[in-house]
């Protein structure tokens, strides 16, 4: 059984294209955890990314779009959140519907993005997620859990806290 806890925020609402998340937050119980799917790309900034090199570890996916205002509402608190989880999960960005990496770029170095975020402009990344989660809601977070299977989603912004106590209970095999 699925738990779902809804979060604050106002309802969705189509902009630009998306529908903002409306702060849902699920938890999967491990023994009805989904795989995650294999995210491979081009990095903004250079250099590819292949999540098979994170096997075994916790992963953070944040997906976001530099044309976003939630995403860069929330985009200090993922920063504040990645530093205060170093060492027990990797965050990985994945930016979508950007169709040039000049505008992501300079999202990266406004809001001092330390993780890494797959370029992916025509969401073929995204799209890979299937059911688990809805491509139009952006910004959107998962919490994949060192067996590879999604443990938590985040549909809206998060805060510092929400994402530290979820990687905090994934990385401790909640």
């Amino acid at each position: 059984m699925t738990l779902l806890l809804a979060g604050c925020g106002a309802a969705p609402a189509a902009q630009g294209g998306f529908v903002g998340g409306d702060g849902s937050l699920t938890i999967v119980p491990a023994a009805e955890r989904k795989p995650a799917p294999r995210i491979t790309g081009e990095l903004l900034g250079g250099g590819s990314f292949d999540s098979d090199a994170l096997a075994g570890q916790v992963i953070v996916y944040n997906v976001w779009g530099s044309w976003c205002a939630p995403c860069r509402k929330e985009a200090p608190a993922l920063e504040t959140a990645a530093e205060n989880t170093r060492g027990r999960a990797q965050f990985v960005g994945i930016n979508t519907r950007d169709l040039d990496q000049a505008p992501a770029n300079a999202f990266v170095r406004a809001f001092d993005v330390s993780y890494p975020s797959v370029f992916d402009p025509d969401g073929r990344e995204l799209l890979k997620f299937g059911s688990q989660l809805p491509p139009s809601a952006i910004p959107s977070t998962l919490i994949v859990d060192p067996q590879g299977r999604i443990a938590a989603r985040v549909l809206g912004e998060v805060t510092a806290a929400t994402v530290t106590g979820l990687v905090d209970d994934v990385a401790a095999g909640k």
